[in-house]
């Protein structure tokens, strides 16, 4: 896909799908920084929002404030926890809403998830003469979201760019 530095592009990410993904599949942590900056790819940046789940756990509020020192907005929503214990936890249609609010303003909608969840916005946002490009695990991302994006970036391919051990060493491919 061709990418010119006169495109307006808005980032959506799908912080939990993310952070489970690396953990499951790397044990490692997400360098959102990192994606931010692939996702731009000098491209003019409208808007770059990360989606996150509040659960009251003790490293998550500098996890948030590193968020927001990255240039990213963070939206928060708190983890339910239903009365048999079940929990409940995403974003998926704020998401979903905020690409499609969005979408008027931009030439480039990059999503940040590898949940086929998306993808019904995915193909309403094209519909309406935008480009969608999809950021994330191959292993965990949905093969008919990976189809229909105009570009997917497959973080596993470039493990040590995009991940990070305890919080300091990137991991080695």
């Amino acid at each position: 896909m061709f990418k010119h530095k006169n495109q307006r592009v808005g980032i959506f990410i799908d912080v939990q799908n993310m952070y489970h993904s690396a953990k499951n599949l790397y044990r490692a942590n997400v360098d959102f920084g990192k994606i931010l900056e692939t996702a731009v790819a000098g491209r003019q940046l409208i808007r770059a929002i990360a989606y996150v789940i509040r659960s009251k756990s003790r490293d998550e509020k500098n996890f948030f404030d590193a968020l927001t020192n990255q240039g990213f907005e963070v939206k928060m929503k708190d983890l339910q926890i239903f009365a048999g214990g079940e929990k409940k936890a995403d974003w998926d249609v704020g998401i979903a809403i905020d690409m499609i609010k969005m979408a008027e303003m931009l030439d480039v909608v990059v999503l940040v998830s590898g949940d086929g969840d998306y993808l019904p916005v995915v193909e309403y946002i094209q519909n309406h003469g935008r480009l969608v490009e999809v950021i994330a695990f191959k292993e965990t991302t949905s093969a008919k979201l990976i189809e229909r994006a105009d570009s997917f970036i497959d973080l596993s391919k470039n493990k040590k760019e995009f991940l990070i051990i305890r919080g300091y060493a990137k991991r080695s491919s």
